[in-house]
C-alpha cells in the first residue's frame, strides 16, 4: 500500500514538472518542458526527439477498450472504505488513461417498496450516506470520484462530505446534494442502484464486489484486494503505460 502510494505521489510530481530536472536542467530551447513533445520540430530542437517518440509509443491505443472496474459497495463498511481508499483510487490515479471506475453506493442493502424506503446493513446513517455519494456521483461527474475518496479517507463519511465536495468539485454547490437527497433524485439514484446489484450474476455474497468489464471472479477479487495497480497493467490489451512497465523512471532518467 505504502509503496503505491509513493507510486501515486511520483507520477504526480513528475506530471507537475512536466519530466523537467531541476538539478541538471537540460540546455534552453526557447520552450517550456510541457511544449517538449509538442511537434517533431520542437522535439528536435530541444534534443528530446527520442524521448519524446518513445513515450508517444507507449500512449494508450484509443481503438484498446480501458478496464472498466465497477465497485458495488456501502459508504461505511470498514472492507469497502479500505478497499477504495488504499487499492481503487491510488490505482487509478495512476493509470486513469486504462482504466474506467464506476462507483455503485449500495451493498447489501434492501429497497422497501411499501415503505418508499431503503434499509441498509449499518443503519440509516448509511443509507444517508450511500444517497449522498450517489447524488455525488450524478451531480459532479468526472470529479465525483476524488470527492467520495475524500469521504471515504476520513474519520467520519458525512461530516467531511460538505468540505470535501467543496475542494474537490467547487462548482456542485452542497445545496445540490441536499436537494438530491431530500426529493425524488435521490431515491430514484438509489433505485437504479438497488437493481444494478441485484441484476448481478453471479448474485454477490458479500461487498466490497468488484467486477472486470461485467465480469466478475473470485480470482481476480483476490488480486485486487492487494495487487489492483498490476492486476489493471495485466488485464489491459493494449500497449502498457510508461507506470506499468517501468518506463516512467527509465525516461525521467534520460531526460537529465
Amino acid at each position: 500500500m505504502n509503496t503505491l502510494l509513493l507510486c501515486v505521489f511520483y507520477v504526480i510530481f513528475l506530471r507537475v514538472y512536466e519530466i523537467q530536472c531541476k538539478s541538471h536542467p537540460k540546455p534552453s530551447c526557447g520552450y517550456p518542458p510541457s511544449q517538449w513533445c509538442r511537434s517533431l520540430e520542437i522535439a528536435i530542437e530541444c534534443g528530446v526527439w527520442k524521448q519524446c517518440m518513445e513515450l508517444n509509443a507507449t500512449r494508450p491505443d484509443p481503438v484498446v477498450p480501458p478496464v472498466e472496474i465497477t465497485l458495488y459497495y456501502e459508504s461505511l463498511c470498514p472492507g469497502c472504505r479500505a478497499f477504495l481508499t488504499e487499492q481503487l483510487f491510488p490505482t487509478w490515479t495512476l493509470l486513469k488513461d486504462i482504466m474506467k471506475v464506476n462507483l455503485v453506493p449500495f451493498g447489501n442493502a434492501k429497497e422497501l417498496p411499501e415503505e418508499d424506503s431503503f434499509s441498509c446493513q449499518h443503519g440509516e446513517p448509511e443509507c444517508y450516506a450511500n444517497m449522498v455519494e450517489a447524488c455525488v456521483l450524478y451531480a459532479a461527474k468526472h470529479a465525483a470520484f476524488p470527492v467520495i475518496y475524500c469521504m471515504e479517507s476520513s474519520a467520519d463519511v458525512l461530516k467531511s462530505a460538505k468540505p470535501c465536495l467543496q475542494l474537490y468539485a467547487p462548482f456542485v454547490k452542497w445545496q445540490t446534494i441536499e436537494s438530491c437527497t431530500r426529493g425524488e433524485l435521490g431515491h430514484s439514484l438509489m433505485h437504479q442502484n438497488a437493481v444494478k446489484t441485484q441484476a448481478l450474476k453471479p448474485a454477490h455474497t458479500h461487498v466490497p464486489w468488484i467486477t472486470f468489464n461485467g465480469e466478475y471472479t473470485s480470482e481476480w477479487e483476490d488480486k485486487a484486494m492487494s495487487t489492483l495497480f498490476t492486476l489493471v497493467c495485466s488485464l489491459y490489451k493494449g500497449i502498457k503505460p510508461p507506470v506499468c512497465t517501468g518506463a516512467l523512471k527509465k525516461l525521467d532518467r534520460s531526460f537529465c
